[in-house]
């Protein structure tokens, strides 16, 4: 059987961890040449052990545009073209109301939302002619989870974009969709800087609002956006594939 994304080359954002490593993973299982980028260095060597030395490793903090036209120059010098653009960095600032100010706000949005436009924006023109952007979106963007206010609204521009870029790039033969994850076990978690107690409680909390009652996990996510990078889903366009344990549909 041949692999699904033999003679493929790939760049994933946020590839270090959580959904966007296990991705790497099953990419590269597919036959992908794969890129990753990660904020941090620590990050990126520890992803560097995982996957080894056939991936391309890039620092790149995707709420600097600057840093965007930047990678897409890189990706320009170490890849003939580029077939799968995987969107995944994000940050997943989660806060009420009263609780935000400007700057917490523009970086949530510059990272979730103007860093992947500029950077969609500079790879167009490597973009393959039977090119894959998945964007990565959020069940979050469906309902109305207290103190996801801004975060919420970052993935609903996303998804939005799914479907303008699509209608503006379709006779590019590129096709633009969303994978939306559901609550999900990464390493978001440990994000908040909550006591093992209090983490466990938390995430005991968010199982209880999903119908399957557990989280997704990375494998799922990655399966998914196999897919999506796959000529399988060739005859999706601009649309979004949840992942969620029927958080937005139950």
């Amino acid at each position: 059987m041949s692999l699904r994304l033999q003679n493929k080359y790939a760049l994933i954002t946020g590839g270090t961890a959580g959904i966007g490593l296990e991705t790497a993973k099953q990419f590269r299982l597919e036959g992908a040449c794969v890129a990753i980028t990660g904020r941090g260095e620590e990050g990126l060597i520890k992803a560097k052990q995982e996957l080894g030395d056939s991936t391309i490793f890039i620092q790149n903090d995707s709420s600097d545009v600057h840093q965007q036209y930047k990678l897409a120059e890189t990706i320009k010098s170490v890849f003939p073209r580029l077939d799968v653009l995987y969107i995944n960095a994000g940050d997943v600032t989660h806060k009420s109301l009263e609780e935000w100010d400007e700057e917490g706000f523009d970086r949530v949005i510059n990272t979730n939302l103007k860093g992947p436009f500029f950077l969609i924006r500079s790879l167009l023109p490597i973009l393959s002619d039977s090119a894959s952007i998945i964007l990565c979106g959020s069940v979050s963007a469906q309902i109305g989870l207290p103190k996801s206010s801004v975060y919420s609204a970052s993935k609903a521009g996303l998804i939005s974009l799914a479907r303008t870029l699509s209608g503006e790039l379709k006779h590019l033969g590129i096709r633009v969709n969303t994978l939306s994850p559901g609550p999900t076990q990464t390493e978001a978690f440990d994000k908040f800087g909550l006591p093992d107690c209090e983490k466990v409680a938390l995430i005991n909390q968010v199982k209880e609002l999903v119908p399957l009652k557990r989280l997704g996990t990375p494998l799922e996510l990655a399966k998914a956006a196999v897919f999506l990078a796959s000529d399988e889903s060739a005859y999706m366009l601009g649309s979004e594939l949840l992942i969620d344990g029927g958080v937005g549909n139950l």
